[in-house]
């Protein structure tokens, strides 16, 4: 663990040109001095209030928007204001934009970087676990239409991308939870070495960050492997959809009141448990990742699901063909991640529904 604390950078290739993760503490106070030309600021406006001394510089800048980090601004109706904004503060293509927060406002300052003038660059300060350990890389922006979440979305990774350790320090432990959900996805994706590695070390990942530290680094290294070869999602990086059409149906059928992380640990763990009825999985391997499973969503078990809700979100998600879902499941001695396809009929609603019934037990 000391070799990957003393990492510093990682740097991911792309087709679009190589791009930097930088790691240190006390970056806060030093990435907006690092920046030349005219750099427009789009902030999480949650951030901002909480770290009004240490970004005074940002937000007295005149070319700082601040965007409420909700689902419902993270659509194409929303989005067009701050386009709006942006163009009467005379963006140019020469100049930047630099995102400070989490997953949202990464999508929106994506989207609009690969729209706005045919597409200029942008710059990343995640600010939550979940984005510092998963979606800080991989060039995805992800855009709500209406009801159906992630419909629209474009690939442009960012310049750079600092991570800044002391945000962790204000977040929630919903937000750690889920988080830290997208941390067991990717060390499951990687095989079951890894994950019972992890699973290991699971009770310190609240409390000690520098076990925290180990496994964000240790997350998008796995993750570097696949998007290095399959960026656009044509192909291997699929398999990270593992939990993922669950865990998205599961929050619209909640209204979003179960975090993004810990509605995708509830996917894995739904998923892992349809591959076993449907005789895709040896059930040690549901049993053996169970535990830690719902562990992290062990705080949400009693918000409820309906089934209903859930199959008609999981009907629109973007991956399905005209007649068959497309999940992935883990298959074989190995739990290796797989696209299966199927037919959303009786017998799969039914596995469904036992599984809700049963969940968090």
């Amino acid at each position: 663990m000391e070799t990957l604390l003393m990492l510093e950078r990682i740097t991911i290739k792309s087709n679009s040109g190589p791009y930097d993760v930088e790691f240190a503490p006390n970056l806060l106070n030093n990435f907006v001095a690092s920046e030349e030309g005219v750099t427009h600021y789009l902030v999480d406006s949650n951030v901002a209030r909480m770290y009004t001394n240490q970004l005074a510089s940002v937000l007295s800048d005149p070319y700082t928007l601040l965007i409420e980090a909700t689902e419902d601004n993270k659509s194409i109706d929303s989005i067009i204001p701050v386009i709006e904004q942006l163009v009467n503060n005379n963006f140019k293509r020469d100049h930047l934009l630099l995102a400070i927060g989490g997953g949202i406002v990464q999508d929106i300052t994506c989207f609009i970087a690969s729209t706005l003038l045919r597409g200029v660059e942008w710059r990343f300060v995640p600010t939550t676990l979940l984005a510092q350990a998963d979606s800080c890389i991989g060039s995805k922006s992800s855009i709500n239409l209406g009801n159906v979440k992630n419909i629209l979305g474009t690939f442009l990774p960012p310049k750079k991308i600092w991570i800044c350790h002391e945000f962790l320090n204000t977040l929630e432990r919903k937000d750690i939870q889920s988080g830290i959900g997208e941390i067991l996805k990717v060390h499951a994706i990687a095989g079951p070495e890894a994950f019972d590695l992890l699973k290991q070390d699971f009770s310190k990942l609240i409390s000690d960050r520098t076990t925290l530290l180990h496994y964000i680094k240790e997350a998008l290294l796995i993750k570097r492997k696949y998007i290095e070869v399959d960026e656009y999602d044509k192909s291997s990086r699929n398999i990270f959809n593992y939990g993922h059409s669950f865990g998205h149906a599961i929050e619209s059928a909640t209204n979003f009141r179960v975090p993004h992380g810990v509605a995708v640990t509830i996917g894995m763990d739904m998923a892992n448990h349809i591959a076993v009825m449907r005789g895709h999985l040896p059930a040690e391997h549901r049993d053996r990742m169970h535990d830690v499973l719902s562990q992290n969503y062990f705080d949400f078990k009693n918000i409820p699901i309906n089934p209903d809700s859930m199959m008609r979100a999981l009907l629109k998600d973007k991956k399905n063909t005209a007649t068959e879902l497309m999940l992935i499941f883990p298959v074989g001695e190995k739990a290796s991640m797989q696209r299966v396809s199927v037919a959303p009929e009786e017998d799969f609603y039914s596995q469904c529904v036992q599984f809700l019934q049963g969940i968090g037990a």
